[in-house]
């Protein structure tokens, strides 16, 4: 038996595994020298997600891609590693979660070097599709890895808490990244430099880890990964043609379709054998709080980020590093907020910080709609950004933690790939959804704005972050509505799981 993280072990509540259980996941264990290589490729998952939102506006002349395309050099990766996440964790637990972790390592890496050599937007675009691809193997495969790692324990959270961090951290990171890049070597790094995080990540859990896999069946639920597929990408595209209104069949048409694949996709999955998705995953009232909290947060990162680094450079007149430079405040601020909210998990428990973050996120984007034409960064976006760093340490914190608690060892990967789905799906929909709002309020205020493009464009963001606003509001009751879990239970000091019941 290969040293290291060796098989499945217990997860949450599970019946003794017939195969050996890992060692527990503590300071002088194996666990905690792969957690930094696991969590780097988390941290490139993510920050492949934002990097080349700086580089976009300079992308965009270079490669002659039109208004209507640019998005989708965004969108393309967030679509298909969201769409494709399900099939990934269930490959993961399959296949091997080692195996697949180091192939899609490699794979994510020659993605990225097509991406950084491309030369005409079709190739570009296919590029991100193909990077989405092995993102949707290698997040779940790394998430899984770390629950096998840390089966339970107090230990168990803190290495949750700073693995879920790291989906701040990146989104974040990956501004500033992707400014210094754009600006002082070239867009084409936004790319090339997941090759060597990517080999680091390859070669670490390599030596450190060992394999684990999944019992009982291994078949693949076909009809369920179609359905899945064609149902998100359907609903992404309807909300990325409404860009150009939302009466025409390219919008609601794909829309209503997306909608029907998913309510067929839920159908099948009821009557399925082997489902993609076991609706026991996602239907316990704890676990469903996290995706929910994840799909939703993962609109408002994702899409907010993108607009936010619109009004950096295209209003302001930020050069792309100078843009990133402005938004480090809110990744030195996620990264303190986090670290407190994992030190004090175990005595809050996952609802405060879960129900309090999306507060200060909503408040961020309620600053934001205060932007104007002739504004400042230090009255017009700083205040927000230090606050978006406050709600997003607080919201990914438990996020993760809670969507893996008491999920069987077997659902493993399923469940580690539907909280990364969540937030991706959440960000393509939300990048979807807002280039239409600022679109359509761009188009009214050409008409009744004085001012000139800068004040109409200006109007349009401010009808995003108002939007987003609303959109992070929404997770603080979900969160006081559905979080049941006992303090003692989700922070590992309890021998049994148990919920609250009031």
């Amino acid at each position: 038996m290969t040293r290291g993280i060796a098989t499945t072990g217990d997860i949450g509540r599970t019946s003794p595994s017939k195969h050996t259980s890992p060692p527990p996941g503590g300071k002088g264990n194996i666990g905690w020298r792969a957690l930094p290589f696991l969590a780097l490729a988390q941290f490139m998952v993510v920050l492949d997600g934002t990097i080349v939102n700086l580089a976009l506006p300079r992308l965009q002349l270079e490669m002659g891609i039109s208004d209507s395309t640019r998005s989708w050099v965004v969108t393309a990766y967030a679509l298909v590693f969201g769409a494709f996440l399900l099939l990934g964790g269930r490959i993961s637990d399959f296949w091997g979660r080692k195996r697949t972790f180091i192939t899609a390592s490699a794979g994510f890496a020659a993605a990225s070097l097509i991406g950084g050599l491309a030369q005409q937007p079709w190739e570009l675009i296919g590029a991100r599709a193909l990077q989405g691809i092995f993102a949707a193997l290698l997040a779940p495969a790394a998430l899984a890895l770390l629950t096998v790692a840390f089966p339970g324990g107090k230990e168990r959270g803190t290495a949750f808490a700073i693995f879920g961090s790291i989906s701040g951290v990146g989104a974040a990171a990956g501004v500033l990244l992707g400014g210094f890049l754009t600006e002082f070597v070239s867009w084409r790094w936004c790319f090339f430099v997941n090759v060597p995080i990517a080999i680091i990540a390859l070669i670490g859990v390599w030596l450190l880890v060992g394999e684990s896999k999944a019992g009982g069946s291994t078949k693949y639920d076909w009809p369920g990964v179609v359905l899945a597929a064609l149902g998100l990408g359907s609903l992404v595209y309807g909300f990325a043609n409404a860009e150009h209104g939302w009466g025409a069949v390219e919008s609601w048409g794909f829309i209503a379709a997306g909608v029907l694949l998913l309510v067929l996709f839920v159908a099948v999955e009821r009557k399925v054998k082997n489902p993609l998705l076991p609706l026991r995953v996602a239907t316990e009232r704890n676990r469903a709080a996290a995706f929910l909290a994840s799909f939703l947060a993962g609109a408002v990162l994702i899409g907010g980020i993108l607009f936010i680094n619109f009004y950096l450079q295209i209003v302001l007149g930020f050069a792309p590093f100078a843009a990133g430079i402005a938004s480090l405040p809110m990744t030195v601020v996620l990264i303190i907020t986090a670290g407190i909210a994992a030190k004090n998990l175990p005595r809050l428990g996952a609802k405060v910080p879960s129900a309090l973050g999306p507060v200060f996120m909503a408040a961020a984007m309620l600053w934001l709609t205060q932007v104007t034409p002739d504004g400042t960064y230090a009255v017009n976006m700083l205040p927000a950004l230090i606050l978006m760093g406050i709600g997003l340490g607080l919201v990914f914190v438990p996020m993760q933690n809670l969507a893996l608690f008491g999920v069987d060892k077997d659902d493993a990967g399923v469940a580690s790939a539907l909280v990364n789905a969540s937030q991706q799906i959440g960000g393509s929909l939300g990048i979807a959804l807002f280039s239409a709002i600022a679109a359509a309020a761009t188009a009214a205020a050409t008409t009744t704005t004085a001012g000139g493009p800068l004040a109409a464009l200006t109007s349009g963001y401010s009808m995003v972050f108002l939007w987003a606003a609303g959109v992070a509001v929404v997770i603080t009751p979900l969160a006081l509505l559905l979080i049941r879990i006992d303090r003692k239970s989700f922070s590992g000091t309890s021998d049994t799981p148990h919920v609250h019941l009031g």
